[in-house]
């Protein structure tokens, strides 16, 4: 035990110190237009360049996959289904469109730009529900590497940061009301501080609707992880039966000799045969998703105290920048460019496509 704290509290402690930083920078920010979570993943990313020593990698890992993983069971006991009734229905039905865009437009444009589909949803998940949380929380659920996370926050970043300022010429050039724009930025601006800045930069009443609507619009997360957990496990054991066909056939084609060679031939330079196994869906479940949902549950009948929600909530959010500063400490900027611009590009075009999907569906339902 002792010697498991030793060898991970070197990286922890440089997450943890990292995440103290950025959550530092974004108080003396006089507008929050930037989420400690983006400063902390740069932050990591720029010390990556320059140092890194050994004995950091053992904690480093820890943070970005376990402590992430119990920063997302906490984030359920601030979220409640029951937030959704007090927003109403109208805000509901703008984000069910921005969501298909995400989702279904985002799988064509994967598609066509070439992304791996883990890249692609979760730049996908970032835009159409909140950012960095989502990203976060999804990413465990679907296997994804540090370096898809790296660039699927940054690709919702950079258009982030357009939204801000754009976001209230925009509202006023097309004369919207507070109601109407609150709407539109909780809907089509992704990270929440981003929501917050665009929000109040118009007026204090869209500010309020504003954040009211990306509270409603994070619930997102709970069905979103649980299907994306079903999509990767169907995945899996798609795998598995594809590796055990083609043990089936080389057995029928080889000869004896060949037949007992088979654990040594290596198919193509991508994969190599082993013995399939069958998948177990228990050991495939990721778990801290049942306590999300659980305390999520729990939370929409009034059973946490609301200053235990609080603490869920701000406790949950440190441990994400701290996570996020793991994550840029595992991350190069060169395996970064290896991707190109594509993904870039996928966020711009979803993105986009949210920010006119959210006012078109509010002209046709008549908010505006």
């Amino acid at each position: 035990m002792i010697k498991n704290i030793k060898k991970y509290l070197p990286g922890v402690c440089v997450a943890i110190g990292i995440a103290v930083v950025a959550k530092f920078l974004e108080w003396l920010m006089p507008i929050h237009f930037i989420g400690a979570s983006v400063i902390a993943l740069f932050i990591g990313m720029t010390i990556n360049v320059f140092w890194k020593p050994k004995s950091l990698q053992a904690g480093l890992k820890f943070t970005s996959k376990k402590l992430l993983k119990f920063a997302i069971i906490l984030l359920g006991a601030s979220l409640s289904i029951g937030t959704i009734l007090n927003v109403g229905k109208l805000s509901l039905t703008v984000m069910l469109f921005t969501l298909l865009t995400c989702f279904g437009g985002g799988y064509f444009v994967g598609k066509v730009l070439g992304l791996d589909w883990k890249l692609s949803n979760l730049i996908s998940a970032g835009t159409g529900i909140c950012g960095g949380s989502a990203i976060a929380a999804i990413a465990p659920v679907i296997d994804a590497d540090d370096t898809q996370i790296a660039y699927a926050m940054s690709a919702t970043f950079i258009f982030d940061m357009l939204m801000i300022l754009l976001f209230p010429i925009m509202g006023n050039w097309l004369h919207l009301s507070d109601m109407a724009y609150g709407l539109w930025a909780g809907t089509a601006v992704n990270d929440t501080s981003s929501v917050v800045a665009a929000g109040y930069a118009f007026s204090e009443a869209a500010g309020d609707f504003a954040t009211m609507v990306k509270l409603t619009r994070t619930l997102a997360i709970i069905p979103t992880v649980l299907i994306f957990t079903l999509i990767n496990i169907r995945l899996k054991q798609k795998q598995n039966i594809s590796c055990e066909d083609v043990m089936s056939t080389l057995n029928e084609k080889a000869t004896p000799y060949e037949v007992n060679q088979l654990d040594h031939i290596h198919i193509s330079s991508k994969m190599q045969v082993t013995e399939p196994k069958k998948t177990n869906f228990l050991s495939l479940f990721p778990w801290f998703i049942v306590g999300f949902v659980f305390l999520s549950i729990v939370n929409s009948f009034h059973l946490i105290p609301v200053s235990v929600s609080l603490f869920a909530k701000e406790s949950s959010k440190f441990l994400m920048v701290a996570a996020l500063a793991a994550i840029g400490m595992n991350t190069s900027y060169k395996d970064m460019k290896k991707s190109g611009v594509a993904p870039m590009i996928h966020g711009f075009v979803i993105s986009l496509l949210v920010v006119i999907v959210a006012i078109a569906v509010e002209f046709a339902i008549g908010i505006i």
